[in-house]
């Protein structure tokens, strides 16, 4: 009888076990999982700022400036890239400034890296500018820019081109689609499940 109640304690055990561990790998999610960004537009500049909590402390961790723009057409948080080896995400933030140039009617791609170090009490997050493209778009003070992304590409426009620019993000190789007869500015771009 003794050995049955042995048995039984040890079963028990295990079981215990693997239901604690089972719940403590679902509780703890992507790394970042539980903060959050806000943009604000501050004149020329946005301001991201990185808020909420960790495992052992909340409130707000840090941010960074973007900018300075003439005129901010559009702005897309990329995917993030988790290295759970040093507990860093890296995501990039792409910036439509569409009144660039000498006069004031150029479309210029702001490519910004962004780095969050997490530890259980503080998000360190870095900003800083990665990549600037000229893009072959008109744009001017009173365009309107769409811009939509997936995985491998952005889609940018302007109501004052006939054609929509695509950037592999990979390499930043730009093409261009969208000639349409009667030739009609772009005034949207939509995105879906798909991309």
């Amino acid at each position: 009888m003794r050995r049955f109640v042995t048995r039984g304690r040890l079963a028990a055990s295990i079981i215990l076990l693997v239901v604690s561990v089972s719940i403590r790998a679902s509780a703890s999610g992507p790394i970042d999982a539980t903060l959050y960004t806000t943009y604000s537009l501050n004149g020329t500049t946005v301001l991201l700022s990185v808020c909420g909590s960790l495992p052992d402390s909340s409130g707000c961790y840090g941010g960074g400036d973007l900018g300075p723009f003439v005129l901010l057409g559009a702005l897309i948080e990329g995917s993030p890239s988790v290295n759970q080896k040093t507990n860093t995400v890296t995501r990039y933030i792409y910036a439509l400034d569409i009144a660039a140039g000498t006069n004031g009617n150029g479309v210029d791609l702001y490519v910004y890296k962004r780095t969050d170090a997490i530890t259980s009490t503080f998000d360190t997050v870095t900003v800083s500018l990665f990549k600037t493209i000229s893009l072959p778009l008109s744009g001017g003070s009173s365009a309107s820019a769409s811009m939509a992304a997936n995985a491998k590409y952005l889609f940018i426009g302007t109501n004052q081109s006939t054609q929509a620019a695509i950037v592999k993000k990979s390499n930043f190789a730009i093409t261009q689609s969208g000639s349409f007869e009667p030739p009609i500015p772009v005034t949207a771009i939509t995105g879906d499940a798909y991309g």
